[in-house]
């Protein structure tokens, strides 16, 4: 089993810059997950936003972020990052990290066995 807790969160205005952490702790060995990002905005669905595979190879992306967002590992850290620029109001939303037992580029939360509890990030104009 494995704890997932997020953290870099903030208020950012439009255009700007944030770097999202996602660290792992427990039994289970980080490299061992596949791991994704996915936000929720107020109101709206959970949505897929990046992953990445258990080496960090491989990754996938929502189009709504393509160019914009990088995700990537560090498996001596136990950590993934998600690094968002260029952000826009829409961004807005809390997000959150989440593991998946198989090695997959998965978009769909079902995908997915554990999840942090998110953290909030605010566009402003």
């Amino acid at each position: 089993q494995v704890q997932l807790v997020e953290s870099g969160g903030g208020l950012v205005q439009a255009g700007g810059s944030l770097r999202l952490s996602c660290t792992a702790s427990g039994r289970s060995t980080f490299s061992s997950y596949a791991m994704g990002w996915f936000r929720q905005a107020p109101g709206k669905e959970r949505e897929f936003v990046m992953s990445i595979n258990r080496s960090g190879g491989m990754t996938s992306y929502a189009d709504s972020v393509k160019g914009r967002f990088t995700i990537s590992r560090d498996n001596s850290k136990s950590t993934v990052y998600l690094q968002m620029n260029s952000l826009k109001l829409e961004d807005t939303a809390v997000y959150y990290c989440a593991a998946a037992r198989l090695n997959i580029l998965g978009s769909r939360s079902t995908a997915y066995d554990y999840w942090g509890q998110g953290t909030a990030v605010t566009v402003s104009s």
